[in-house]
């Protein structure tokens, strides 16, 4: 039994609360028999979910099965205990590969699934991914990567006006796979029919898309008007200006937003150079860029300093910053039976926060990933 913290629930943060933990699971009740920790002073949130994330600690979710698990401990580290292993414009056929190997991963238990962003996206806004390799959605050709994710793909993300592009929407959602709009030059009216169809998610909202204008509102009014729709915020300080922040969250509100990584291998890291799918990228002071062109190439956040910035710079209340990255991606998941949020019976995915909302300790299915540090 955890005892003593600022427990956030769903109704609301309990002070001197306690959660006790059953197996792998949060018990309904105290444990008459259980060991007690008293972790009085700090906070007990739901383990993070992170819905678009490329990599970390060096390894890529492009790489090998070591490579990937590396990436998947790194994030485990800084409180991220549900993770989609997002993929980056690529031949196909290496796509398809990846896709199977991805999918093993995610029967395994350590992924919850895959997210394909690329190759269906926009030349216009293709921001770090490779011009050659991208091409138009056309429902065949995203009928093959569903396939090859053997009932593992999450999420897809597409340029919506590209051809193909609403039926490929429609064909995504037939099969249960979020149609995230991004990476797209749509308009306001392209954007709407495309949410009409069955999109529900915007990738990294305000990032690789048309600018809010007021003659031309683009995809960004559409998508964060809908209410059908979640929309990607990265978190980092360098993607999005804090009004942006703000105006999304005003207009969303605090159910539709997921907090998002879009890391790259440098995640957990630092400095140097490294490969985002077939192309070069430079870090440097903690932001990711192609080396030739200059685009941001993803970025090297981890979902505890996203956190940490919500409440601390961005001035959220905690409970909106649980929402954004436990509650909200886990529900979008049709995960919420199990994660997202400390209640009995759900998993005991948990991360301890101290009074700066530093980690200082991560259980992921009752097991203490980083141990408790208190001193």
């Amino acid at each position: 039994m955890l005892t003593g913290a600022n427990v956030v629930l769903p109704t609301g943060t309990v002070k001197n609360g306690t959660v006790a933990i059953d197996g792998t699971r949060i018990a309904g009740a105290p444990l008459a028999d259980a060991a007690v920790l008293d972790v009085s002073g700090h906070w007990l949130v739901p383990g993070f979910v992170d819905l678009h994330n490329h990599g970390g600690g060096g390894a890529s979710f492009s790489g090998t099965a070591e490579q990937i698990l590396t990436a998947i401990r790194t994030h485990r580290a800084h409180g991220t205990t549900t993770l989609v292993a997002s993929t980056v414009t690529d031949e196909m056929d290496l796509l398809v590969r990846q896709a199977g190997l991805l999918s093993e991963l995610a029967e395994q238990g350590d992924i919850a699934g895959i997210h394909f962003e690329g190759p269906f996206i926009s030349p216009c806004r293709k921001g770090a991914h490779s011009e050659a390799l991208l091409r138009h959605p056309e429902p065949a050709e995203v009928r093959k990567l569903i396939d090859a994710a053997r009932g593992q793909a999450r999420m897809l993300t597409l340029a919506a006006e590209l051809p193909g592009g609403i039926d490929s929407v429609r064909l995504l959602a037939e099969h249960g796979v979020i149609a995230a709009i991004g990476h797209t030059d749509a308009t306001y009216e392209q954007t709407v029919d495309a949410i009409e169809a069955g999109a529900t998610v915007a990738t990294h909202l305000f990032n690789a898309m048309p600018a809010l204008g007021h003659r031309t509102p683009g995809p960004v009014a559409a998508l964060l008007e809908d209410e059908r729709v979640t929309v990607e915020l990265i978190n980092d300080g360098t993607h999005l200006h804090p009004a942006a922040l703000e105006l999304a969250f005003h207009h969303a509100g605090a159910d539709r937003v997921a907090f998002i990584t879009d890391a790259m291998d440098a995640a957990g890291i630092g400095d140097g150079r490294y490969m985002l799918g077939p192309l070069e990228v430079e870090v440097s002071e903690g932001v990711a860029r192609l080396v030739e062109g200059g685009s941001i190439a993803g970025s090297t956040l981890t979902l505890d300093r996203a956190f940490k910035r919500a409440v601390t710079v961005d001035r959220l209340p905690v409970e909106h910053a649980v929402k954004a990255l436990s509650a909200n991606p886990a529900r979008l998941l049709g995960l919420s039976d199990r994660v997202g949020s400390l209640e009995p019976g759900k998993d005991a995915d948990l991360v301890l926060l101290d009074a700066d909302f530093d980690v200082r300790g991560v259980m992921r299915h009752g097991e203490w990933v980083v141990a408790p540090q208190l001193g």
